[in-house]
């Protein structure tokens, strides 16, 4: 028997699901497995290898870590899916990746407030601008959960040492669709690569890092929802995301605002940065996001990273 016929028995075996969508799902991936296997000529002790990495991904992974997403993200098959699902018009808010670190449930904030919440988080940073239709047209009521690291590159649920939910708020657009709030500008930082996902990296000759980025979530009803990152111009891996999150669209410009007048208006005694940058959905149903990490006990968070 032929490897094409075995291919041809586990397809038939699957035709009790046809016109499922996890049929035609499950048959995609065993015909271009099967095909993978015989264009590299995959041996048995790859294979075995290949489900050994697997098993590594699972014990890995824990309430605040999800190793299968990191995974996807270092693959580029997160933004491949991200891409082609996203029906997004010109001039409309571009999708990025969600990424393992998003946390459900972040305190509701009214505008302007600060998320900063923790002690030495990072260089003070305002952002600000309008929640719009593709029209141009303000959408009240819009809802931006956002969240970002502090100036380590530590998110607050792997970082015991943050105050809970640290850099991570909900907000609502006014009546006009603006919006504001306080956090602190973004940095670069390392993805985890203790685990198979560093161990792929390795392999392959890449780094670990991540362009300096602050992540967005808006959403409101009646239109799309959009998960997306707004990435810093000043990063020097902008052209090297180790998740291949950037798009030009999503690259954006912090002004450091110095001059005393302005630091008197915005009610700051020290210089800052100032991001405006405003927010284009487009018309659509809006969406769960589906997934969620939890905070790490101190016991086993990491001591650095």
């Amino acid at each position: 028997m032929s490897s094409e016929q075995i291919t041809v028995e586990v397809l038939a075996a699957m035709s009790g699901s046809v016109g499922t969508r996890a049929g035609e799902i499950l048959s995609a991936v065993i015909r271009h497995a099967h095909d993978l296997a015989r264009e590299v000529r995959l041996q048995r002790g790859e294979l075995l290898a290949a489900a050994d990495f697997l098993r590594r991904c699972g014990e890995i992974s824990d309430e605040a870590r999800h190793e299968y997403i990191l995974l996807s993200d270092v693959l580029g098959l997160t933004m491949v899916v991200d891409t082609e699902s996203a029906d997004v018009g010109d001039g409309a808010l571009e999708t990025s990746v969600l990424g393992p670190f998003y946390r459900e449930g972040a305190p509701w904030e009214p505008a302007g407030a600060n998320i900063s919440r923790g002690h030495g988080d990072g260089e003070t940073a305002r952002i600000h601008g309008r929640v719009l239709d593709i029209t141009g047209a303000p959408v009240s009521d819009a809802v931006l959960d956002v969240w970002g690291t502090n100036g380590s590159g530590l998110y607050e649920n792997v970082d015991p040492a943050q105050p809970d939910y640290n850099l991570r708020g909900r907000f609502r657009s006014g009546p006009d669709g603006r919006y504001a709030l306080w956090t602190v500008k973004p940095v670069s930082y390392p993805i985890p690569d203790d685990g198979p996902v560093g161990d792929l990296l390795a392999v392959t000759g890449r780094h670990n890092m991540r362009p300096a980025h602050f992540h967005v979530i808006a959403s409101a009803l009646g239109y799309r929802t959009v998960v997306t990152e707004l990435y810093t111009d000043d990063d020097r891996y902008l052209a090297s995301d180790a998740v291949f999150g950037v798009k030009p669209s999503l690259v954006v410009h912090y002004n450091r605002v110095t001059d005393p007048e302005a630091l008197e208006a915005g009610g700051r005694r020290e210089p800052y940065w100032d991001l405006e940058y405003d927010f284009v959905l487009t018309r659509g149903n809006a969406a769960a996001v589906g997934f969620s990490t939890g905070r790490q006990p101190a016991a086993t968070a990491p001591a650095s990273r």
